[in-house]
């Protein structure tokens, strides 16, 4: 249900609920109104909930480019190791 749709639900329910007696009206109008208040508490969860993902999702991202560069860099790092290896292992054969 969009919240349009609740809005004018509830709305035509307190329309309803003002129509009954007193004794019924104050209850029905109090519950109502907790409903009307856990429905705001809930989309602001909700809220909360999807700025959390979407930061969760950066973070990610951010991680996976730290992993690829890591990645990059090691490699780069074993091929100088390897290069000097060589370079140090030729050098000793020849002199």
């Amino acid at each position: 249900m969009d919240e349009q749709t609740f809005h004018s639900k509830l709305a035509e329910l307190m329309g309803e609920i003002s129509t009954l007696p007193k004794s019924e009206r104050d209850k029905l109008a109090r519950m109502a109104e907790q409903t009307q208040q856990r429905h705001q508490k809930l989309r602001q969860t909700v809220h909360n909930l999807q700025e959390s993902l979407d930061y969760l999702r950066l973070s990610i991202k951010y991680l996976v480019f730290d992993l690829e560069a890591t990645r990059r860099e090691n490699g780069y790092l074993r091929r100088m190791l390897a290069e000097r290896d060589h370079d140090e292992h030729g050098r000793d054969t020849q002199d």
